[in-house]
């Protein structure tokens, strides 16, 4: 069985190279406002050090909300370097370009038809925060558990952190 971080790592880079990824806290929420229904996954990275960043605690609620309040799934994650790894962010911008906000990602389908009816959707689900650093494979497992009720695992719906 794949482990969370190894599917949610997966799944960034299929989506991103299908052009089905939208990244940024600002360019998320502008896809949001337009067409919420396109999106099936929200991610929110932050690691420990920018936990007390309060901007971004104030975007990340106002998200979370939204995400909530539209069905939308949200995965927390820490591991910002290894993010910016898989997305094939340079290692150093060197005042060329401004790097890419990586600290909302939003996984959308191709056709918004495709997404069963809203009544029909199963509620949002909560994943506590995954590491994507480089941490084997059993202590990932041992982090949060894919299922529910797996011991390790999230609780489900609701726990956000």
């Amino acid at each position: 069985m794949q482990t969370v971080s190894a599917a949610v790592e997966e799944l960034l880079v299929a989506a991103q190279r299908q052009d089905r990824l939208t990244v940024g806290v600002y360019e998320s929420a502008k896809l949001m406002n337009v067409d919420p229904d396109s999106v099936v996954l929200c991610l929110l990275a932050i690691d420990e050090e920018e936990e007390d960043d309060i901007a971004l605690q104030i975007h990340f609620t106002l998200i979370q909300s939204f995400c909530c309040d539209n069905d939308i799934n949200i995965v927390r994650v820490s591991g910002m370097q290894r993010l910016a790894q898989l997305l094939g962010e340079p290692a150093e911008t060197q005042g060329t370009t401004e790097p890419r906000d990586l600290h909302c990602l939003l996984v959308t389908v191709s056709w918004a038809s495709d997404l069963p009816h809203p009544a029909q959707a199963p509620g949002p689900v909560f994943v506590n925060k995954v590491e994507l650093a480089g941490l084997a494979p059993a202590q990932r497992s041992a982090m949060i558990g894919m299922s529910r009720g797996q011991p390790g695992g999230a609780s489900f719906p609701g726990e956000l952190f």
